[in-house]
């Protein structure tokens, strides 16, 4: 037999979520007893006691639990379909990332999604630092790290080792006077205060870490790679900077690096609903994994 008590099952959800028969009559705009009525006729088409009465207020029982949490689930997806069909056209799909990332990675393969999906209007944002994505109106962002995360639905989209780079003038520094004396006299470039990728890079090459005395904040990391380059200090680099690698503009100081380090794809609860913002994020993740050694070269060069 079909279930066909959907609007008891919404008051249901009120009284739930309030614990209080008045709380919800008070919501619903309706009275107490017109609340209770309803409920009591949801009961009787259950077949089952939802709540229990108490002095004040009530309890849900057992069934009654079960049913609010997966009718709860079932209204809240309802509603975030309804919203992204309702703004399905005028919708633009923004996504939050550097623009070290965004020139660097993304641009020379950008085209390849515009044109399978020329009806997706993208919005690339600019971002500098971790911030909370629904709030910012970002449907989707790109972090680097090690993927650890709890805000945020976090996906891998392709691993790229850090690695310490410098100007040649450090590369030679570490040769007058070996690894440990020359870092342990660096200025550490870092993209915020409380990050702890040079922490990691120094337990992994067996250093003692001197903290944040000698560093300097930089969060654009375009800046911070001609801040190496222009001898301000060392920074944690991956292979994004292969040409200035290649020419010698940067040196890396060392074969150490952060192998878990890499870059995630960061999304919100319930963004994927909207199937531009899933059509995106399923290519990124597509384009990501079938490059999973960090190539970063433009696509079909060597």
């Amino acid at each position: 037999m079909r279930f066909r008590h959907y609007d008891n099952l919404r008051v249901f959800n009120v009284v739930a979520r309030h614990g209080s028969f008045a709380a919800a009559a008070e919501e619903l705009s309706l009275t107490k007893g017109a609340v209770s009525y309803q409920i009591k006729g949801l009961e009787q088409a259950l077949g089952f006691a939802l709540f229990q009465r108490q002095p004040r207020g009530v309890l849900l029982t057992a069934k009654g639990q079960d049913l609010w949490h997966t009718s709860q689930a079932a209204f809240e997806s309802v509603e975030r379909r309804i919203d992204a069909l309702r703004h399905a056209e005028a919708r633009t799909v923004t996504v939050g990332m550097s623009t070290y990332f965004a020139s660097r990675w993304l641009s020379p393969r950008l085209m390849e999604f515009t044109r399978s999906h020329p009806h997706v209007r993208l919005r690339l944002q600019p971002t500098l630092n971790l911030f909370d994505l629904a709030d910012e109106g970002v449907d989707l962002a790109i972090r680097w790290g090690r993927g650890d995360w709890t805000d945020v639905a976090i996906e891998p989209l392709f691993p790229c080792p850090a690695f310490a780079t410098g100007a040649p003038a450090a590369a030679v520094r570490i040769d007058e006077v070996g690894l440990a004396e020359a870092f342990a006299g660096f200025t550490l470039l870092r993209d915020r205060a409380d990050s702890a990728a040079w922490s990691d890079w120094h337990a992994v090459a067996g250093l003692e870490y001197h903290g944040q005395a000698d560093s300097l904040i930089v969060p654009d990391p375009n800046v911070r790679v001609q801040a190496v380059i222009d001898g301000q200090g060392v920074a944690l680099h991956d292979q994004l900077v292969e040409r200035e690698l290649a020419d010698g503009r940067l040196v890396r100081l060392s074969p150490i690096q952060l192998d878990d380090y890499g870059y995630h794809l960061a999304y919100p609860a319930g963004v994927l609903d909207n199937p531009d913002v899933a059509a995106f994020a399923e290519w990124l993740l597509g384009v990501g994994r079938s490059d999973m050694r960090g190539v970063v070269s433009r696509p079909g060069s060597p």
